[in-house]
């Protein structure tokens, strides 16, 4: 079972991978606001679609707080502020805070998932937290201090979103979660994207189509299947440590797609934090 949940959460976190590249590009031709609104819109759409085809139960009273939460966390925060502070900084930067989320994840995977890892697990945790600060704060590689601010307040509501999804989808499922969650989102996204509507598309590229939907569909819907179920499988805390490896993922995706430089900062950052990880693993 667990190794199942560590194979799915592996996936999830592969796909993730290129969000922050995705978004990099997609902000280059829509607003941050209308990006994460519309995004939202056709996750939702998708969704409500499966929800229907597959004659899945409505969710109880009692979900209806979780699964705002998850909204609030992964379908709003998250997406919309990446979407602000890749305004100010590199995907490449970017990615490098994705390196507090496992810490972000297993603080609220205790608080609101029940979850109690080991005294050691914490030290590793932290340890690989403050790489990840001491990286931000000597400024490497396309970094501002609006920036950087910006992806420390999306790594904390997206670890709330994490937990909060994977405690639920121990009942409801994965991909039903997420789906609950954008529909729930879905009448005030509805209204962001109309009143952001651009004047026109005719100005959009290629790649900030293909940005849109590969956030839209991977990012906000596809990734969460096999993500969410990972941590249902695995374990929060545990298979949170998997998102060490994302900033890999993402650097090689960067440096292909978007040709921006990877900084020697932010490679040896991202080894000090892989490498909390395999002890971080082995007390959760």
């Amino acid at each position: 079972m667990k190794s199942a949940g560590w194979g799915s959460g592996l996936i999830g976190v592969i796909i993730f991978s290129g969000s922050l590249p995705a978004t990099r590009v997609a902000v280059a031709d829509f607003t941050p606001i209308f990006l994460t609104s519309a995004r939202a819109l056709l996750a939702a759409l998708l969704g409500a679609i499966f929800l229907v085809a597959l004659r899945q139960p409505r969710p109880g009273r009692g979900d209806i707080l979780p699964l705002a939460l998850v909204a609030i966390g992964v379908v709003v925060g998250f997406p919309l502020l990446t979407a602000l502070a890749l305004r100010h900084i590199t995907a490449a930067h970017s990615i490098v805070f994705i390196g507090l989320l496992p810490l972000a994840t297993a603080i609220f995977g205790v608080l609101r998932g029940g979850e109690r890892p080991h005294a050691p697990f914490w030290a590793f945790s932290i340890i690989g937290a403050a790489a990840v600060a001491g990286f931000a704060l000597r400024g490497g590689g396309g970094g501002t201090v609006a920036g950087d601010l910006l992806m420390v307040a999306a790594v904390v509501v997206c670890g709330l979103g994490y937990a909060e999804g994977a405690t639920l989808s121990r009942r409801l499922g994965g991909w039903q979660v997420i789906s609950w969650s954008l529909i729930l989102s879905l009448p005030v996204m509805g209204v962001l994207t109309l009143v952001t509507w651009p004047d026109g598309f005719g100005d959009v590229t290629i790649p900030g189509w293909t940005g849109l939907a590969y956030v839209s569909v991977f990012s906000m819907m596809v990734g969460f299947i096999f993500w969410y179920r990972g941590l249902a499988l695995g374990g929060i805390v545990g298979v949170g440590q998997l998102q060490l490896l994302q900033p890999f993922f993402g650097f090689v995706l960067a440096a292909i797609f978007l040709r921006e430089p990877i900084a020697w900062t932010m490679i040896a950052s991202t080894v000090i934090v892989v490498a909390c990880v395999a002890g971080a693993r082995r007390f959760a």
